[in-house]
């Protein structure tokens, strides 16, 4: 009779446990799963406006993801949303109240006291990005025509030579900062390169000129979709670049010199 016991309860103590793991073993099992990455919802860039002040944001004439795959959608929502919004109500606060409210921006960069940290890297910020959005866009053409490349021809010898040139000298960059195709004082074509938001309309640029064509190498301006290949970014950059814009800004520049 104690074996007859021991078996029964042996039997119950088998059959509890198997209906315990069971029991876990389902509950693992209808624990919900995630169904994928989920989507980031994109604004507009319509609905991006500064705060009011003497400068304006420019209004980007494409979506976001208009430049994708060479620049992804989220990357250019941060950039124009966050960075250059912000660069846009700094500089603002910067000169509101000032004799520099109501001058053309060339001329702020003449009376820039460098010394004048805020104002100078919101200044830059502002500038620099503002030329940015405008030089690139979607259903650009390869290479420039008519005017412009006759002088990237005659400076540079060939448009395949400027762009090796180009390219070699942003690769070369070290940290933040911009890579720059300028018309120098002589009406000349020129490469060059500077820090954080400074460029060559500023006092004491190495190289000094105005800019037609600017790279940003900020990391906000990339690393999002390229991470630390920022070569390949570079590469992709002349995918993006508005030839017609570039040439209307070089043909602007050489106006002004001759007047």
């Amino acid at each position: 009779m104690k074996n007859y016991t021991i078996i029964l309860f042996s039997l119950l103590l088998s059959i509890s446990f198997i209906s315990c793991n069971k029991k876990k073993y389902k509950e693992v099992v209808e624990v919900p799963l995630p169904s994928g990455v989920e989507k980031v919802a994109l604004g507009s860039p319509d609905d991006i406006n500064a705060d009011k002040g003497a400068f304006e944001m420019v209004k980007l004439p494409y979506a976001y993801d208009a430049l994708s795959p060479s620049i992804d959608a989220l990357t250019m929502e941060m950039h124009y949303s966050k960075h250059y919004l912000t660069y846009t109500n700094n500089f603002n606060k910067a000169i509101a109240g000032t004799d520099l409210e109501n001058l053309p921006i060339e001329e702020l960069f003449k009376k820039l006291d460098l010394t004048n940290t805020d104002l100078r890297n919101n200044l830059g910020g502002y500038y620099n990005h503002t030329l940015f959005w405008e030089i690139i866009g979607p259903k650009s053409v390869g290479e420039p025509k008519d005017t412009l490349a006759g002088a990237i021809n005659k400076d540079f010898e060939t448009f395949d030579n400027f762009k090796s040139k180009f390219i070699d000298e942003t690769t070369k960059q070290f940290g933040s900062g911009w890579t720059w195709l300028i018309v120098d004082k002589s009406g000349k074509l020129q490469i060059t390169s500077t820090q954080n938001q400074d460029n060559p309309l500023m006092p004491k640029a190495i190289i000094a000129g105005t800019p037609i064509l600017g790279i940003d190498l900020w990391e906000h301006a990339y690393y999002l979709g390229y991470q630390y290949k920022r070569k390949i970014y570079i590469e992709n950059f002349f995918n993006i670049i508005n030839w017609k814009k570039v040439s209307e800004k070089y043909e602007d520049a050489i106006r002004k010199k001759t007047i």
